[in-house]
């Protein structure tokens, strides 16, 4: 748990990482057919997309609106350009704290471009802009802004950027989650280490998971040695959590009503599995509504196409996980939409 939440002392969770515009589309084959084995060094491809679809995106944002649709006040921390503003009211008016979000004297904001095939196997590529400047951030002031911080997320961003708030974060003994994702394909095993090593959660899907063991070194009790819980989501199977001298605990997933687009998925987990660990409640039920929120991401395009309501929120919850858990969740969330 990040702490013992009380109904007058709210957890502050602070989520760093990329603040992006998505421009999104959709090739109707499959890119494994379009390779040739044994001329794979040197790949040439264009895919004719069938649709683009420009939506509001980037890692910390997307888990940010996420836990704000949950009923959280989550603290934004990254790099913009003046192209923000309209971005901005838009998180504010879910309930982001965007206050300490950096705005970039000489860039725009990030692009993400992605290309999603009939399998919903992704090809993306991602253009960093003013998410450079991220590395200038300092969390101390944040902190004291907000009277103390109790967990910081440090999701994909600027390497120097993930590094410095991770030393930080030792520094001033403040908790953090690590979540590499996107960043692992660019670092290597030091960075990597350094990344992790300490973390209270360790986040990633089941290829990064690999990916990490493989860069670092360590195998994955070594990886346990290291960090406090490591949480692995696994698409259609749900989700694991890991802890040292714990057997493993499979969460299977929140059934979807139809699948339109993977994109901010997992961001969409972690909103609410954060938002469990906030108000206290197992790890169980953390991946449980983290499950439910990333359906809700995967019955649209974009990562912040969904609405959460309440009713039907807990309707849900309930069909996918049983009335008792449903009851233990409800005393909490308190969705953005009725």
């Amino acid at each position: 748990r990040v702490a013992d939440n009380e109904e007058n002392d709210p957890v502050r969770i602070a989520v760093s990482g990329s603040i992006a515009t998505d421009h999104l589309m959709t090739f109707p084959g499959r890119f494994g057919d379009q390779f040739v084995a044994d001329q794979m060094d040197r790949v040439s491809l264009s895919f004719l997309v069938d649709d683009l679809q420009i939506r509001r995106g980037g890692v910390a944002a997307n888990i940010c609106f996420g836990m704000a649709c949950l009923g959280l006040r989550p603290i934004l921390v990254g790099a913009v350009g003046h192209d923000f503003a309209d971005y901005r009211s838009w998180l504010e008016r879910h309930g982001v704290d965007c206050d300490s979000v950096h705005v970039s004297e000489l860039h725009h904001t990030a692009r993400f471009l992605c290309t999603t095939d009939r399998d919903h196997n992704q090809i993306a590529s991602f253009y960093a802009g003013a998410m450079s400047e991220s590395r200038e951030i300092e969390l101390g002031p944040i902190a004291e802004r907000v009277g103390g911080l109790d967990l910081v997320v440090i999701g994909p961003s600027d390497p120097e950027a993930m590094l410095r708030h991770t030393d930080e974060c030792r520094q001033r003994g403040i908790p953090f989650a690590a979540d590499c994702s996107q960043q692992l394909a660019r670092m290597e095993g030091p960075e990597i280490r350094r990344l992790i090593e300490g973390a209270a959660y360790l986040f990633s899907n089941d290829y990064e998971k690999a990916l990490i063991e493989q860069k670092t070194g360590w195998s994955d009790e070594e990886v346990l040695d290291r960090v406090g819980v490591r949480v692995t989501t696994l698409g259609p199977k749900g989700a694991r959590i890991d802890i040292k001298g714990e057997p493993s605990l499979h969460v299977p997933p929140a059934p979807e009503r139809r699948k339109a687009d993977p994109t901010g998925v997992g961001d969409a987990f972690r909103a609410g599995f954060l938002a469990g660990l906030s108000w206290g409640l197992s790890l169980e039920r953390c991946a449980q509504i983290g499950n439910l929120t990333a359906t809700h991401v995967l019955e649209h395009v974009g990562g912040q196409e969904y609405e959460l309501g309440q009713k039907e929120f807990l309707e849900r919850f309930t069909e996918a996980y049983g009335a008792d858990a449903a009851a233990e969740v409800a005393r909490h969330v308190r969705c953005h939409y009725p």
